[in-house]
């Protein structure tokens, strides 16, 4: 199984303190063993970089060790997709098309890339919004670990 891992789950996986860590660890240990095929785009790549090295965790994360968790547990067990200019474009579609603003791109870039890669799962802790722009064959693929 393709499975496609938000970023929120990459950062909850990396923070033992964080309230969802234990699902969110499970999801990528699973990919870790080889179980399921996991995949991260590359702007989930940069804005997990720039979440953890921004927020106020205790104790705050140095930039160094969150490079090193993207290099150690993602880069070396998970495919690395770049969205391409037609993901880029149909994400910004999508949220004009639907009069959506702000933040919610993110996700639609995120469900675009899981959508062009052959993905059959996408794992978020942001449910609402992405089942608010998935299309119908993919709200039951859209799910919280």
């Amino acid at each position: 199984m393709k499975v496609f891992v938000d970023t929120n789950v990459l950062a909850a996986a990396s923070i033992a303190a964080h309230p969802h860590h234990a699902q969110a660890f499970d999801v990528v240990e699973k990919v870790k063993e080889g179980a399921w095929r996991g995949c991260v785009s590359l702007h989930s790549w940069v804005e997990y970089f720039a979440v953890m090295t921004r927020t106020p965790f205790v104790p705050r994360v140095h930039p160094a060790d969150a490079w090193r968790y993207l290099d150690e547990n993602i880069r070396s067990c998970f495919e690395l997709l770049s969205p391409s200019g037609d993901d880029y474009d149909a994400a910004l579609r999508q949220c004009a098309s639907m009069g959506l603003t702000g933040g919610i791109v993110h996700d639609s870039l995120q469900l675009q890339c899981a959508r062009s890669a052959g993905c059959d799962r996408l794992y978020t802790f942001s449910l609402r919004n992405l089942r608010l722009i998935a299309p119908v064959d993919w709200q039951d693929r859209i799910l919280a670990p």
